[in-house]
This record gives C-alpha cells, structure tokens and sequence, in this order.
C-alpha cells in the first residue's frame, strides 16, 4: 500500500507562508497526480492543488497567486508553498496521491492523515 505522510503544517499570521510536504512510501508502482485538500471545520473538503507527474499544475481560484505546487519525483514527494496566507485558509491540509501499488491492481486514491494550518488575524 502507498502510505502519505505530510508535515509542515502550524499556526502563521495573516500575510505570512508556511511550506507543506507530503512524502509516499511503502508499496508504489506508479503514482500519477499528486496534490493537496483542505477541510476547515463545518466544511466539505475542497482541492487546493493537483500536479502530474509531467508538472502540470491546477490550483483552486481562492489560492491562484498565493499557493504553489511542486513535486519530486523520484523522491515521491509533493510540496505546496503557501504565501500571503489568510485566515480563512485555516484548514486541515491532506495530501493525495492517484496511483497503484502493483501493476496488478487498480488505480486508487491515497490520502495522508492531514496537517493542521491555523492562520491567525
């Protein structure tokens, strides 16, 4: 199984930017798009980034500007830069990845345990 660790996550002022990480280990034969969701409380999970495994990005409109996704991959790791923070990015942030851990099964997805980002007025 593909197992999504993230880390980076904490409490920043409002303006201020904070780097995630989201490293995959365990059984991978491939995974394609890799990215990053967010959950604040009362709220569906909504996508903030996706990247392919060719670099092509896709950015949530409420983060356009002020976010950036990034992956390597042949470390397996995905990151997302996040600037000029607002408080109403408060969320808890999940990474995801889409892939197969053998050739043999399907393409499923991968979801970490999520990272706490509490931006402060």
């Amino acid at each position: 199984q593909v197992q999504l660790v993230e880390s980076g996550g904490g409490l920043v002022q409002a303006g201020g930017s904070l780097r995630l990480s989201c490293a995959a280990s365990g059984l991978i034969f491939i995974i394609d798009d890799m990215g990053w969701y967010r959950q604040a409380p009362g709220k569906q999970r909504e996508l903030v980034a996706t990247i392919t495994n060719g670099g092509t990005t896709n950015y949530a409109d409420s983060v356009k500007g002020r976010f950036t996704i990034s992956r390597d991959n042949a470390k397996n790791m995905v990151y997302l830069q996040m600037g000029s923070l607002k408080p109403e990015d408060t969320a808890v942030y999940y990474c995801n990845a889409v892939g197969r851990s053998t050739r043999y099964e399907k393409v499923r997805n991968y979801w970490g345990q999520g990272t706490q980002v509490t931006v402060s007025p």
